[in-house]
Formats: structure tokens, sequence, C-alpha cells
């Protein structure tokens, strides 16, 4: 009975990672949408969203490598988590992007088209290396 209970709230933290994804991938795709009149679609918007959800789903919430201290005799010690890493930098760089879009947002700001695009950019980077962290922690298991 207690696997199931935390089988459970492990899939309710995973989905409520999922809607936080999709909430920051709406404030991005309605400050890019506002800036570029082409991505100005509900279509967008929802790929926006799905993206944000797959890549917090799978990205944030990955297993780690087991740790072991640094060790001369064994070459393996010193290589770098890459799903770690992934994860790590593509939800800093997803939620920062979210964070300056909400600002924009709030502040009614104008930026130039520019920073528009480095917002899309990190949104997109972000996420995708969210899912590819996702997807290597998954086939490691």
């Amino acid at each position: 009975m207690r696997f199931r209970i935390r089988k459970f709230a492990h899939v309710l933290e995973r989905s409520g990672l999922a809607l936080a994804g999709a909430a920051c991938g709406v404030f991005v795709g309605a400050h890019v949408g506002s800036s570029v009149p082409v991505l100005t679609s509900q279509g967008f918007l929802l790929a926006m969203m799905l993206s944000g959800a797959a890549g917090f789903y799978l990205g944030i919430d990955t297993p780690q490598l087991p740790f072991h201290p640094p060790d001369e005799d064994v070459p393996d010690t010193n290589k770098i988590d890459t799903a770690e890493f992934l994860s790590a930098v593509g939800t800093f760089l997803a939620t920062l992007t979210a964070f300056f879009s909400v600002s924009i947002i709030i502040l009614r700001e104008d930026p130039h088209i520019v920073w528009t695009s480095l917002i899309l950019l990190g949104w997109v980077i972000g996420v995708a290396m969210q899912i590819v962290a996702g997807a290597i922690a998954r086939m490691r298991r």
C-alpha cells in the first residue's frame, strides 16, 4: 500500500511540474506571439504549452547517477552526469525566459525583436535540453 501512495505522490508531483511548464510556455508564447504577428495563433500557444509540459515533466525529476568520490584508479568517477547537467541548464534557461516574458508582459515593455528572438530561442533550447535529459535518464535505468 505504501508503494502505491508513493507512486501516486510522485505522479502528482510530476503532473504539477508539467502544469508549471505549460504555464511558462503560455507566458513565453504570449510575449513572442504579441511581438511576432506570424506567431499569433492558438496553434503556436498550444505548441509552447505542450513543449513546456513535456520538458518540465521529463527533465526536472531525472534520477541521478550514484555518487562516487573521485578516484584516480577508476576513470569514470570524474565524468559529468550528462542528464543532470542538461536538466539543470535546460530548466534554468526555460524558467529564465519565462521570467523575462512575464516581466515584459507585466511591465508593458516593447523590447527590440532581437530580445524577443533570444527569448524564443532560449525557451526552445532549454525545453529541448530538458526533454533530452529526461530521455537519457530513463534509458539508463
